[in-house]
């Protein structure tokens, strides 16, 4: 009796099987081809019908397919592939999302600007030029006229400058690519002085009274090198400009920060520990010895000079009448240097080290705190005074390549980690919202915030939208979508938060002491008074934009400002239903 024989097609698969079963770790390999030739094909499939809605000339074909198939079948096949493997390849390089509400998707590159991490040079979007002139500036490509407004300034002439005995004496810097009139304004006024003047065409300089002769216009013919169509004094010879400084840049003397009169402390000895009788006392001599022996503030007292730091013993937090240090230092009579009753007091460009030590948290936190806030409303400002006020660093519901590098550590973790003392969250979910045990609310004035978010989405943190953003057709439609945005924002975290706590910018901004104390206190931290006094004399960070640019007008139709105004009523409703002070008076109707 003959045994049956085996099919002949089954012969090959049993050796197969034999082979897969004595070496597994190639059975897996099979298998995970197989699956990824089945992935390849399905992804072929779902690009093959997005492309045939988009076939050339409307007819749902791929153009480089051609009707008949023919000689071209194989070409076309292989075309497919090609463009597939590209496709799948570019997709795997995107990086990973991290949460974020819809108004963050749509410019995501503008939180990295191009310049950031560079030097100090901010006025690629803004320019002012000499005499009333207009200077040209480049934009998305696009060659646009635009008129600019720093702290005003007025042109005084053409003056002689020795190397030896500089005719403004005060900071300098050159840049012999990118030097403009407006640039170099902008850094002197920046910095309190009075007087810019600009040098051969890349050299700035700054001061607070010209010591040397005028002489002819005919002098200064030289180019700036950042905009051909002003002049920038030339060889030995400033085009020297006046500013009228504002308000904030006025509080300067140079790189030293005027901070007022105040009455001489009970116990100087400890209050000040440094001191020095100076010959011919002046301001720059006085700050000048305070910066070298590293104290943050230089206090003038007639002949004698004070250095330390603020404490509880001179907090700085009672300013006297200025009227009561008009007293003239003896080596400079335009300047004055106080008396032995009061100080006139100058903040060093030394840094205060006490506030500076930031880490994660010692044990992780289930306690989640969130810091939120509407966009354009001061969340990065929050964050900086409470790393500085805790010594802790804060988190993000998102992800910002930009602000991590400024410092913000905390910006990497997830946002649930718990290392973190509180985290940023522009969202307004009620899902959202009640993950949250606790909340600190930002509000800012609507029309300030709508505008530093503008700024923010078109300049990027610290820079400036151009007048074609704000001239164009992008200012109207942002205020559309966003200004019911900031009421809603507040609206929703006031209905579904657990615990919170609210702190209007403006209130933030005017008494800084007393608001953050309130925000360390809610955080459940102890609060020391050194470190608060210390983040008083370092509150500007990495983040503030400069205050010396200013729209040529009010970007805002009475339509936007009756939208607006309805929006703030309602916020003020719901603020006092909670038993909360109302929105402060500058938020108002006016």
């Amino acid at each position: 009796m003959r045994v049956a024989r085996e099919p002949i097609m089954a012969r090959p698969l049993l050796k197969i099987h034999r082979y897969f079963r004595r070496k597994p770790v190639r059975f897996f390999s099979f298998i995970l081809l197989y699956l990824t030739a089945g992935s390849l094909v399905f992804l072929h499939s779902g690009f093959s019908s997005d492309t045939s809605t988009t076939g050339a000339s409307g007819s749902g074909r791929d153009p480089l397919i051609s009707e008949g198939g023919g000689s071209t079948g194989a070409g076309s096949s292989t075309s497919d592939g090609l463009r597939l493997l590209g496709r799948v390849f570019k997709e795997t390089r995107r990086a990973p999302r991290r949460f974020g509400p819809p108004w963050r998707k749509e410019n995501r590159a503008q939180d990295a600007p191009e310049w950031a991490g560079r030097g100090f040079d901010r006025t690629s979007s803004w320019s002012h030029g000499a005499k009333g002139r207009t200077t040209k500036e480049m934009d998305d490509g696009r060659e646009q006229t635009v008129h600019a407004e720093t702290s005003s300034s007025k042109y005084i002439g053409c003056y002689v400058d020795d190397t030896q005995r500089r005719a403004l004496r005060g900071v300098s810097f050159l840049d012999y690519k990118k030097m403009t009139v407006f640039r170099c304004q902008d850094s002197c006024a920046e910095r309190g002085y009075l007087y810019a003047g600009l040098e051969f065409g890349a050299e700035c300089y700054c001061g607070h009274k010209i010591q040397a002769p005028n002489v002819s216009e005919s002098e200064c013919n030289m180019e700036c090198k950042g905009e051909k169509s002003n002049l920038c004094g030339g060889p030995n010879r400033l085009s020297i400009y006046r500013l009228e400084l504002s308000q904030e840049s006025a509080r300067r003397y140079g790189s030293a920060i005027f901070k007022g009169c105040f009455k001489r402390p009970d116990n100087v000895t400890l209050a000040l520990p440094a001191s020095s009788v100076i010959k011919n006392m002046s301001v720059d001599k006085c700050v000048d010895m305070c910066t070298e022996k590293e104290f943050s503030l230089a206090a003038l007292a007639g002949e004698k000079c004070h250095c330390g730091f603020p404490t509880p013993l001179f907090t700085l937090h009672e300013r006297e009448d200025e009227e009561l240090c008009l007293q003239r230092c003896a080596g400079e009579d335009f300047e004055s240097c106080g008396n032995n009753d009061f100080f006139v007091v100058y903040q060093t460009q030394v840094q205060d080290n006490r506030c500076m030590d930031r880490r994660f948290l010692p044990t992780r936190s289930k306690h989640l705190v969130a810091l939120a806030s509407f966009p354009g409303a001061g969340n990065t400002w929050a964050r900086h005074l409470i790393e500085l006020a805790t010594g802790y660093y804060t988190g993000s519901y998102y992800f910002d390549g930009s602000l991590y590098n400024k410092g913000f550590k905390g910006e990497r973790d997830h946002w649930r980690s718990g290392r973190t003392i509180c985290i940023k969250t522009h969202e307004s979910g009620k899902k959202e919202i009640e993950t949250f045990d606790a909340s600190i609310l930002m509000i800012r004035n609507p029309y300030k915030a709508l505008m530093a978010e503008f700024n923010r989405k078109y300049g990027g943190h610290i820079g400036f939208a151009s007048q074609a953003h704000w001239r164009g057709k992008e200012w109207p439609e942002f205020v559309k979508n966003y200004a019911p945005w900031w009421a809603s924002h507040t609206l929703d975290w006031l209905k579904y938060g657990k615990q919170v706590q609210v702190v209007h910018f403006e209130d933030l901004k005017r008494d800084l002491f007393s608001e953050l104390k309130g925000m360390v206190i809610f955080l459940s931290l102890e609060v020391s008074e050194d470190r608060l006094l210390c983040v008083e004399g370092q509150k500007d960070g990495n983040f503030k934009r400069s205050g010396l640019r200013k729209l040529e007008y009010d970007p805002y139709t009475p339509e936007m400002r009756a939208t607006i105004d309805g929006l703030i009523k309602t916020v003020d409703t719901a603020l006092r239903k909670r038993n909360l002070s109302g929105v402060p008076e500058e938020y108002k109707p006016r």
